[in-house]
């Protein structure tokens, strides 16, 4: 007898609604586990938010449209981290909902929902990342991007032309790989001959234009900073081709989830089962012109930016996972075939739960648990708004003037920089070429606070900090406690202020 769970039938009638639960689940677990846990944000989300504050056209991070929204909804959260977490799932949504309109264009509603699900449990998604930079912000685009090219090459909507034209000039200020990502579209569209009689209009033209004044002022600066491009790495070929192996095993890795889905549906391990016991997705008819280009875009990313990351030495994929690995789902799919049977419901159904709240149990662990049985220290512990507000109060306390700067340990001067109620502008003394808006020189001028990770009572600034700043004088280290601090111990800050030259000449 044919069992059908609640689920399935609800994929089958209301497709959308079971996307918009999943996803709107996601998205809210992901944005309340850091609002509730984090006291400091996650990797160089503080950098990230102290590039953007300046708004440059271009820094050495790459393009400067990420950098920007992070500081606007930074600002319009009053200083919170919770707009910027926010923004990070929004980004995921829109990335999952282009998926699924893709989706419904080429293999229907209900298969549609399976392509976003599978996608949800690739570990770029499953682990939605609230660290906001160029890699999150160009998950959506790229999805927007693909959507549109889909409806101008494969259902000649005209006017498809304008989204497409802004979502890849958007790209283009977002992160370097896009011209890698506008090349392979190219290419296929110049491979196919639907998409060269598409080429054949006057819209390419007009794209072209929208796209380039869109990029015109990173442009621009590239050419004035005198930024050059990443050079290759002419090593030995075996250690590239390793390279290559060693980012491609890592991608496979983060298909995990999809993978073991599959293995648990497939036919084979009850073959005493009658086909018509399963329950069927079903779809009509896939065009050949859709599946090549779902098979092209599902492979060709991963491959091309894997091997050009191991060509520039680098040990991670350019563009970031959810960049290459995003139609990986619609081409499971794809590859299955018109009828999809899904065999054992329940297993499926808990596979699927266990890889989407796998990283919150691994979040939860790092949280409570690392900090017990564990000696590195855990970044998002660090209570960026209570060091921000005591270096803030006690250099207006010794210069009477705000905070305006600081400096010395990048990741203690990047927290600093956001806690400050005056939201300080941070400098990177040891490397100043990377923090043009400021320079020695300024800063002497106009004053600041330097940080510095202390080892004792007496707190002495590193010798290179004391040679870039002389003159500075040591305060007592100020102790602070992490949220939770478990068997670690507490971090021990080292400071001291760099007054300003005209209060510095007046003695006071």
């Amino acid at each position: 007898m044919r069992f059908t769970s609640l689920i399935v039938e609800l994929v089958r009638a209301r497709p959308r609604l079971i996307f918009w639960v999943a996803v709107l689940f996601q998205a809210a677990l992901w944005f309340i586990l850091p609002v509730l846990l984090y006291a400091s944000p996650p990797g160089d989300l503080a950098t990230v938010l102290a590039f953007g504050r300046e708004y440059q056209l271009g820094t050495d991070l790459g393009p400067p449209l990420a950098f920007w929204l992070a500081d606007i909804v930074f600002r319009l959260a009053c200083g919170h981290m919770f707009g910027v977490y926010l923004l990070s799932q929004i980004c995921f949504a829109v990335t999952l909902w282009a998926v699924f309109t893709l989706g419904r264009a080429i293999v229907g509603g209900q298969q549609a929902v399976l392509a976003a699900l599978l996608t949800a449990t690739i570990t770029a998604f499953s682990f939605p990342a609230v660290e906001f930079g160029p890699a999150v912000l160009a998950c959506p685009l790229w999805a927007l991007v693909l959507l549109h090219a889909w409806r101008v090459i494969g259902q000649r909507q005209h006017a498809a032309w304008f989204a497409l034209s802004i979502e890849i000039g958007l790209l283009f200020l977002t992160t370097p790989v896009a011209i890698v990502l506008v090349l392979l579209l190219a290419a296929f569209a110049l491979a196919t001959a639907q998409g060269r009689r598409t080429l054949r209009s006057l819209n390419p033209l007009f794209e072209a234009l929208v796209i380039g004044m869109l990029a015109l002022p990173y442009l621009v600066w590239l050419l004035r900073s005198g930024t050059r491009l990443p050079l290759p790495v002419w090593g030995d070929p075996l250690m590239m081709l390793e390279g290559f192996g060693t980012l491609l095993a890592h991608l496979a890795l983060g298909l995990a989830g999809i993978a073991i889905l599959v293995v648990a549906n497939w036919k084979g391990f009850d073959r005493k089962a009658k086909a018509e016991d399963a329950p069927v997705i079903f779809r009509p008819p896939v065009e050949p012109l859709a599946r090549q280009f779902v098979c092209t875009f599902a492979l060709a990313p991963a491959l091309v930016l894997s091997l050009v990351s191991a060509w520039l030495g680098r040990d991670h994929v350019l563009g970031g996972e959810g960049v290459v690995l995003l139609m990986v789902g619609p081409a499971v799919v794809v590859a299955a075939g018109d009828l999809i049977h899904l065999r054992r419901q329940e297993v499926l159904r808990t596979i699927w739960l266990l890889a989407i709240l796998a990283p919150v149990l691994l979040v939860l662990g790092t949280t409570f648990i690392q900090p017990w049985i564990g000696n590195a220290e855990v970044r998002t512990l660090l209570p960026a708004s209570t060091m921000g507000r005591f270096f803030g109060d006690n250099y207006r306390l010794r210069t009477n003037a705000p905070l305006q700067a600081v400096a010395g340990d990048p990741q203690l001067a990047a927290l600093v920089g956001i806690g400050a109620p005056t939201r300080p502008r941070v400098f990177f003394d040891a490397a100043p070429e990377r923090t043009p808006w400021l320079t020695a020189d300024k800063f002497a001028e106009t004053g600041g606070l330097v940080v510095w990770r202390a080892t004792d009572t007496v707190g002495a600034p590193p010798p290179e900090l004391a040679a870039r700043f002389p003159g500075l004088v040591p305060e007592v280290p100020r102790v602070f406690t992490p949220l939770v601090s478990g068997r670690q111990d507490a971090l021990r800050i080292g400071w001291g202020v760099v007054r300003p030259k005209g209060m510095a000449q007046g003695g006071k």
